[in-house]
């Protein structure tokens, strides 16, 4: 929001939403009370002031983004107008690239054949020498 209209501070739960890090209010608001959401460094409450220049630190497994309030919003508008909302610091971003680069280099934990019968786990059982 910008001119006369423009609020001067707006509440970090309607923040949150507006900025498009959750899809309704109410997820916003379990968020904070759940300890993932942090406002210059302390633990926060949804009716919390932002104010622009506030640094927020967002926690949404399995990454931790840290932000700079650059704008503020009530309503929720394009995601064009969202994205004006906040800067993601350069460590965050650098720590966020590093961290999805390590998850797509994992092995995958799938097991395609699922339980082993029970001769195949006899089986495993004499070569472990458990039998």
């Amino acid at each position: 929001m910008t001119g006369r209209d423009a609020p001067a501070s707006v509440r970090l739960d309607k923040w949150l939403w507006a900025a498009r890090f959750y899809k309704t209010r109410t997820a916003a608001t379990e968020a904070v009370h759940g300890g993932k959401v942090e406002v210059n460094g302390e633990p926060a409450k949804p009716a919390r002031a932002v104010v622009p220049g506030d640094t927020i630190t967002v926690r949404i497994p399995p990454f931790t983004t840290t932000l700079v309030v650059t704008g503020l919003a009530e309503r929720r508008g394009s995601a064009a107008v969202a994205a004006g909302l906040y800067e993601e610091t350069a460590e965050s971003r650098e720590a966020r690239t590093r961290h999805a680069q390590l998850l797509r280099d994992a092995p995958l934990l799938r097991f395609d054949e699922g339980k082993p019968s029970k001769r195949d786990r006899r089986r495993l059982d004499r070569l472990r020498g458990r039998e």
